[in-house]
């Protein structure tokens, strides 16, 4: 019999983990840490001892030999890893990398702010004590016009202790371009956000039109399509209301 009670030939034990050395004697302190320490062939044993370890900890046990990766690789093992520093409550989606899991750092995790006519960056940066340009930088933004074609905005989180007791969300966010774990201070994930602007970018006549319009402005995608939809399809409509709104901004901050 092996330990936890396992039938011999359950156990090619020592495929899965080979002995660093080995004693005849009877007086020998056998480390934890030795392989020949005959509870770490127990998956159960193994599994307590590895869930207390940190995230980057975790991914270094993997290493060790096949037992341990099994162990080490559990996706509920993983996720325990990631939320606990945090004091999250649950983590909701499934990632599309295994990757996600080995940086559990702040950066990792997102608000998301539903945009209103009278939001703008500056004003979302003091709403939650962030830099303007960590908004851009998370954002995917190349300008201020960014935020006219967007239904939401990802926020960095500053403070940690918003995460405690929480839910987040794995998700891709198609502006942003990157996969974050994003926390809804209300509500949940509108399973439709974005799927107008996802319908109208594919349509190659009008592509070709924002492809142009952005050229023209210096901006990107969203803020040309979302000139192009208020002036009706109107490329030279879109372009006037663009310069009215530039010419705003200008004069609103020389004043």
């Amino acid at each position: 019999m092996g330990c936890c009670g396992d039938d011999d030939d359950d156990a090619p034990a020592h495929d899965l983990l080979q002995p660093l050395c080995s004693s005849s004697s009877a007086d020998t302190t056998i480390s934890p840490l030795n392989s020949n320490f005959s509870a770490l062939l127990c998956k159960d044993t193994l599994r307590a001892i590895l869930q207390k370890l940190s995230l980057s900890d975790l991914a270094r046990a993997a290493c060790v030999c096949r037992l341990w990766h099994a162990v080490a690789s559990d996706n509920q093992m993983q996720i325990q890893a990631f939320i606990s520093p945090w004091k999250l409550r649950h983590m909701v989606g499934k990632p599309t990398s295994s990757s996600f899991w080995r940086d559990n750092s702040l950066s990792k995790f997102a608000i998301s702010h539903r945009l209103s006519r009278s939001d703008s960056i500056a004003s979302l940066a003091v709403k939650y004590t962030v830099q303007v340009m960590g908004i851009k930088r998370l954002n995917n933004m190349m300008s201020d016009h960014g935020i006219y074609s967007r239904e939401r905005l990802l926020i960095p989180v500053s403070n940690p202790e918003i995460l405690v007791d929480s839910t987040c969300y794995i998700e891709v966010d198609t502006h942003a371009k990157r996969e974050v774990a994003v926390l809804y201070l209300e509500g949940g994930p509108d399973s439709n956000l974005n799927s107008m602007l996802h319908r109208l970018t594919t349509e190659r006549g009008k592509k070709r039109v924002i492809d142009s319009l952005k050229r023209s402005m210096h901006v990107d995608d969203g803020t040309a399509l979302y000139y192009l939809s208020i002036s009706n399809g109107d490329p030279r409509a879109a372009l006037t209301q663009f310069s009215d709104d530039v010419r705003w901004e200008r004069q609103v901050s020389l004043a």
